[in-house]
Parts: C-alpha cells; structure tokens; sequence
C-alpha cells in the first residue's frame, strides 16, 4: 500500500492524508495538516468500483466533491486501474501501461501540534512585519495570499492545539471552578452531544409508539456525493444549488515554508551579539517586575 515514509494526497485539493487502519469494511484515514480523521466505507468503494468497471471513461479527477477524493486516490494504488494526467480520468488500465500513481508522494519531517503552530506562527509574524498588512490595497496579489494561507494554517493548528491543552486542562479543573493563568481565566463547561443509535434500534423506538418510518426516513448526503460522482445523475436533479463565491485554500508549499524558517533561524543564531545579550536582559528585567507588581495584586 503506502510505506511509513509516504503520504497519499486527494486529488484535486491535494490535501495530504495517511492511511491508520485497514478493517474489512471500511479504511481510516488521518489528513496530516488538520489531524481530521475520516473513515471511508467498504460499500462506497463499490459504487467506484462499479462505475469503473462498467464505464470506459472512468471518473474526471476534476470535478470530484471533496469527500470523494480519498477514495479515488486509495483506488489509484491498484495496477487495475491508471490514473492519466493529462486527462485528469482514473480509468481501467485494460492492457494500458501502469504508472506510478500520482497521488504517492514522501512524507515530509512529522511535527507535533505544538511545533506546527510554532512554525506558522513564526512565519506569519515574519511576514506581518514586511508587509504593511493594515493597509490592505498596496499589497500584491501574491503577498494577500501568503498572509491569507499562513494565516489560514495558524488558525487550524491553533484550534487544534487549543482543543489537546483544553483536554489536559479538565484534569485541574472541578465542577464549577476556574483556574487563572497570567494571561486570563479558564472555566469548566458541560454540554451534551447527541449521536445517533443505530438504525434497528431507532425503527423499533419508532414502532413502540406508533410513528411511521416514513416520518424519519432520509437521503444519506455522503452516499448521494459518491453517486453523483460515478453516475449520470445530475447534481441539480437532488440539491438546491446556492452559489457562494470565496476564497479556498487549496495547496501549501510546504518545502518554501521550511526554507523561509530556516532561514529566520539562521538570523537569530547571528544575532548573539552584546546589543541582543542586552536586549535579553531588559526582556528579563520586564518579566520580574510584572511578577511584582501581579503579586502584589
């Protein structure tokens, strides 16, 4: 399948993921920028299956909706199909040459939460600093797009990296307490969740009281995307399409970002120097005197 040194990318959105577990019916499998995890079903496969199978032309890589990607790109893995770039069609191979799939590609060096956030972080500063982001109109295009995808991965690590700490933090937390830190305070908070039980159970819950099946039945709308992918079925035959216009993020160049860091960090090293051994001391001369004067309040 994919080794330990490889990522598998979708499609279109080239969004990284690893394959976590193989069970009979169903693969999981993590995107790495966003850590979201997502199981992709035995019985959807066999919709792709049965499309490929049964049309010459197979599936455009084009105009998949985003849950249909990591599908694809898992079928692209078998030598019965190829996967024609040019075309932009997972097809057959039918005799045809197979080619390495496209959507393989090496794992980059894996960062914690914590590290990923940092690195953004660092970058998005960096570049806040060059450009005169309050005045958005005498920026170029590709400086608001820097800004917009650096700041775009701030935000998702952050969450992410929001979401970990706030789970350790319960274990200092009681009912109804807080716990004050130097920049705020944090409370405990309950909410409930509701996940659905599983059909059988449902139905009977339905049949005990009188209420028709009817009532309850629906159009599962992950199902409704794969087959909208792989048939003939028409989008606007089963949605209501409202059209939105905005902006997507849809490629990192991670490898510019890693080169960028490396070289802040060069500068930093050339800067032990007396004037930054100075700096470092007056930074520290600050920090005391806030404790003071905090523990004094």
């Amino acid at each position: 399948m994919v080794d330990s040194d490889e990522v598998l990318v979708t499609p279109a959105s080239e969004r990284p993921f690893d394959i976590t577990s193989i069970e009979p019916d169903r693969i999981v499998v993590e995107f790495v920028r966003d850590d979201d995890e997502r199981t992709l079903r035995r019985d959807q496969f066999e919709v792709l299956y049965n499309r490929l199978e049964t049309d010459p032309d197979g599936v455009s890589l084009t105009e998949l909706p985003a849950g249909v990607e990591p599908y694809v790109a898992v079928m692209s893995l078998s030598t019965r199909y190829v996967v024609d770039e040019s075309d932009g069609r997972l097809s057959r191979a039918d005799g045809r040459a197979v080619n390495e799939t496209p959507f393989r590609r090496p794992a980059w060096t894996a960062r914690t939460s914590p590290e990923r956030v940092h690195d953004d972080a660092v970058l998005l500063a960096d570049a806040l600093e060059r450009e005169e982001a309050a005045d958005l109109e005498s920026l170029s295009p590709e400086s608001l797009v820097d800004l917009y995808v650096l700041l775009s991965d701030v935000q998702r690590g952050a969450d992410r990296l929001r979401q970990e700490i706030g789970d350790h933090l319960l274990g200092y937390i009681g009912p109804d307490s807080r716990l004050h830190g130097r920049f705020g305070t944090v409370h405990r908070t309950t909410r409930q969740r509701r996940r659905l039980k599983d059909d059988e159970t449902i139905l009977d819950a339905l049949d005990e009281v009188g209420i028709p099946h009817s009532w309850v039945m629906g159009v599962d709308p992950e199902k409704l995307d794969v087959v909208l992918a792989v048939t003939d079925l028409q989008e606007r035959a089963v949605y209501d399409v409202d059209e939105q216009v905005y902006v997507q993020k849809t490629a990192v160049e991670e490898d510019e970002k890693q080169s960028r860091l490396q070289g802040l960090r060069d500068q930093l090293a050339d800067l032990e120097t007396e004037e930054a051994e100075q700096l470092r001391d007056d930074i520290e001369a600050i920090e005391d005197r806030l404790e003071t004067v905090l523990a004094a309040g």
